[in-house]
C-alpha cells in the first residue's frame, strides 16, 4: 500500500509538530505494514532531518511543491502507468491558514481521493486512526496507544451527507446501526439528521428520543454549528459523505467545517468516503474481537 504524504510548514516546524507526533506514535505500525510513503520534498526533508523512518526503503522523495510534487501526487491518486504509479490515498496535514492549503493541487488532491474512494487524511488524529485500521485488517495485534480512538461511549460522532450521498449514508447507518449507536451522541445537519432518526425509530430506538441531534440544514448553518462543536472538543469524529461533482451554494460553510477539523488536528478524525467508512467499521469489529474492553 502506498500513500502520498505532504505537510504544511506548521506541522513540521519543530519536534512537537503534528507530523513528528504522528511518526513517533505510528512508526512501528508503518514499518509493520511496509507502508509506502511518497513524500513531497520539504516533508521528506523534515523527516530525514529529524532522523525518523531511517533506513525505511518505502519512504520515497518527490519534488518540492513548487516544482510540482503535490501535482504528481494528485495524478498518482488517479493512477498512472499501472500499479507502480498508483497511490492508495493521501496524507496531507493541513494548516488551515496557510494559503497553499487552498491551492488548486491541494483541493484536487482531496477531490480525487473522494472520487476514487481512497482515504484523504488531513489531521494527525486521522492518520493515527488510519494506521490502526490498516493494522487490524493486516491481522496485527491492537495498539493500546490507539484505544482513545475506540472509546465511542465518551465521544460524539457527526454524520453529514450531501444530497446525492444521503441515500448512501442511510444505507451505511442501517448496516452498522449497532456499532454507531455506541457513540455517546450523534449529530447531523437537518435533512440527513431527520432521515437517520426515522431509520432509528423504525429499528426500535425509543420514539421520544432522537438518535441524532439535529443541527440546522447545511445552507442554514448546520456545518458551522458542527464546526463549533469540533473546535470546542465536543465532537471527535466526522463521517462526511461528500459529492465532489456538484458545486454547492454553501461551499464556504462546508470549508468552515473542514478547516475546524484541521485546526484541532490532534483531536478530530474525519472520514470522507463510504469506502473508507466501511473499512473503518470493519476494523472496529476486528479490534473488538481481540480487545473487547476497549471496543
Amino acid at each position: 500500500m502506498r500513500l502520498g504524504l505532504a505537510a504544511n510548514r506548521l506541522h513540521h516546524q519543530d519536534e512537537n509538530a503534528a507530523l513528528f507526533r504522528w511518526l513517533r506514535a505510528c512508526e512501528p505500525g508503518i514499518r509493520e505494514l511496509g507502508l509506502g510513503l511518497h513524500a513531497v520534498g520539504r516533508t521528506f526533508d523534515a523527516i530525514a532531518a529529524a532522523g525518523m523512518l531511517r533506513g525505511f526503503a518505502p519512504l520515497k522523495r518527490y519534488p518540492y511543491g513548487r516544482e510540482g510534487g503535490l501535482m504528481k501526487l494528485v495524478a498518482e491518486v488517479v493512477g498512472l502507468d499501472g500499479e507502480q504509479r498508483t497511490l492508495d490515498g493521501a496524507i496531507y496535514l493541513i494548516d488551515p491558514v496557510d494559503p497553499s492549503s487552498i491551492f488548486p493541487e491541494a483541493v484536487a488532491l482531496k477531490r480525487q481521493c473522494v472520487i476514487h474512494g481512497k482515504p484523504f487524511l488531513s489531521t494527525e488524529a486521522s492518520t493515527r486512526d488510519w494506521i490502526e485500521i490498516e493494522r487490524m485488517h493486516a491481522g496485527l495485534a491492537p495498539d493500546p496507544g490507539a484505544d482513545v480512538f475506540y472509546a465511542f461511549e465518551s465521544q460524539t460522532l457527526a454524520l453529514i451527507a450531501h444530497d446525492a450521498r444521503k441515500a448512501t449514508m442511510i444505507e451505511f447507518v442501517d448496516r452498522h446501526f449497532d456499532a454507531l449507536s455506541r457513540f455517546a451522541r450523534r449529530v447531523g445537519t437537518g435533512t440527513t439528521g431527520q432521515r437517520l432518526n426515522e431509520l432509528a425509530w423504525s429499528r426500535g430506538w425509543p420514539q421520544d428520543t432522537p438518535w441524532v441531534h439535529r443541527c440546522n440544514s447545511g445552507p442554514l448553518g448546520g456545518d458551522a454549528q458542527i464546526a463549533d462543536l469540533v473546535l470546542e472538543g465536543r465532537c471527535q469524529r466526522a463521517v462526511f459523505f461528500e459529492d465532489p461533482h456538484v458545486a454547492r451554494q454553501h461551499e464556504a460553510d462546508i470549508q468552515l467545517l473542514e478547516r475546524a477539523v484541521t485546526t484541532v488536528t490532534d483531536r478530530a478524525v474525519c472520514i470522507t468516503s463510504p469506502a473508507v467508512a466501511e473499512r473503518w467499521l470493519t476494523a472496529v469489529a476486528l479490534r473488538a474481537a481481540v480487545r473487547p474492553t476497549h471496543g
